[in-house]
């Protein structure tokens, strides 16, 4: 297992994430896992055990269950507290009250003391801002985020599900008040999904900014379990929760690819999809789920996967972009300006 610094700051995490939106399976949670105390705490010791120090969750999965078992889990596993990076959220809906939800400067406060109290500890590492909230200004946010961040209850800040010119925006008000900045952003990305390379990557390595990709695997559709042959296989959470959307003829396209060097490896198709991703230089900490130890340590084995140029050059080919303006542009004008012998 490999560590990098959590952005501009001196905090090392490790190159794997492991998140447990899988904890709980409360009402709408339950088509992505419902794993209880016991199933928890022995997945998050495989995880510990394997080297990772980064646990993900927020408030919303399970509606407070999967925070409660994570710091449940890291208290009966005896892991000291000062040795793992804990990472919660807010934003979204608590309760059935007009202020149960958003990021206003009293839901901010209001979500972080109450996530203290299900985690069971004193502050949280990392936290995001779980998505936008267009009804509240960035000004009152970013004041309500720094008044958590000087109470102590809170580390470092990170954002999540953001624009580019959001989070620029959002530091740009840091800056100019003299309060803390976001370090870390939480974002979709995989090989079946690179449009953040388009905006969002670019801005973060400028601004050096931790990347830590969600649903790595496209919501199980890289897993190994689906093939052009084969798009329902049972056994995966697709099947009664087809998100992240994906262009499934691109995906499959991909995978006809990814096969054959998953095969040359010996390892599973899951394993270069991540391995894929921790070969990019904007990533952080790739964020893995699991609902059993065998698909867990599956996805940790992915640590041990080095691509070659050529393996890295066929799945970049067949998962590129398509040239968008500006982007089609700005490589145009850039030709120029590549330095050559006189």
């Amino acid at each position: 297992m490999k560590y990098k610094f959590l952005g501009s700051t001196g905090v090392l995490v490790s190159e794997l994430c492991f998140g447990t939106m899988t904890f709980g399976g409360d009402g709408y949670w339950e088509a992505i896992g419902k794993l209880q105390q016991e199933e928890g705490t022995g997945l998050v010791k495989t995880a510990w055990e394997s080297g990772i120090n980064f646990f993900d969750t927020a408030n919303v999965y399970s509606y407070g269950k999967s925070e409660e078992i994570l710091g449940q889990a890291i208290k009966d596993l005896g892991i000291k507290r000062s040795e793992v990076v804990i990472a919660t959220k807010a934003r979204g809906r608590m309760a059935a009250g007009a202020n149960q939800i958003g990021l206003s400067r009293l839901h901010i406060m209001d979500s972080v003391n109450e996530s203290l109290q299900r985690l069971d500890t004193d502050h949280i590492d990392l936290f995001y801002i779980h998505g936008v909230d267009k009804e509240t200004s960035l000004e009152e946010t970013m004041r309500g985020l720094e008044d958590i961040v000087r109470s102590g209850k809170v580390r470092y800040l990170g954002v999540s599900n953001h624009a580019a010119w959001q989070i620029m925006k959002a530091n740009g008000i840091a800056d100019k008040n003299g309060w803390t900045r976001f370090v870390a952003c939480q974002h979709y990305y995989t090989i079946a999904g690179r449009d953040l390379e388009r905006e969002l990557a670019p801005m973060m390595e400028d601004q050096n900014l931790a990347l830590m990709p969600w649903s790595p695997l496209a919501g199980g559709f890289l897993s190994g379990k689906y093939t052009r042959n084969n798009e329902s296989s049972g056994d995966n959470r697709r099947d009664s929760f087809d998100f992240p959307p994906i262009n499934k003829d691109k995906a499959y396209d991909i995978i006809d690819v990814i096969q054959p060097i998953a095969v040359a490896h010996s390892v599973s198709v899951a394993q270069i999809a991540l391995s894929w991703l921790l070969h990019q230089k904007a990533v952080t900490s790739v964020i893995i789920g699991a609902k059993r130890p065998e698909q867990l340590q599956d996805n940790i084995a992915a640590t041990s996967v080095t691509l070659s140029e050529d393996d890295l050059a066929k799945l970049n080919e067949i998962s590129a972009l398509e040239a968008e303006y500006p982007a089609w542009m700005l490589e145009r004008q850039a030709r120029d300006r590549v330095p050559t012998d006189k």
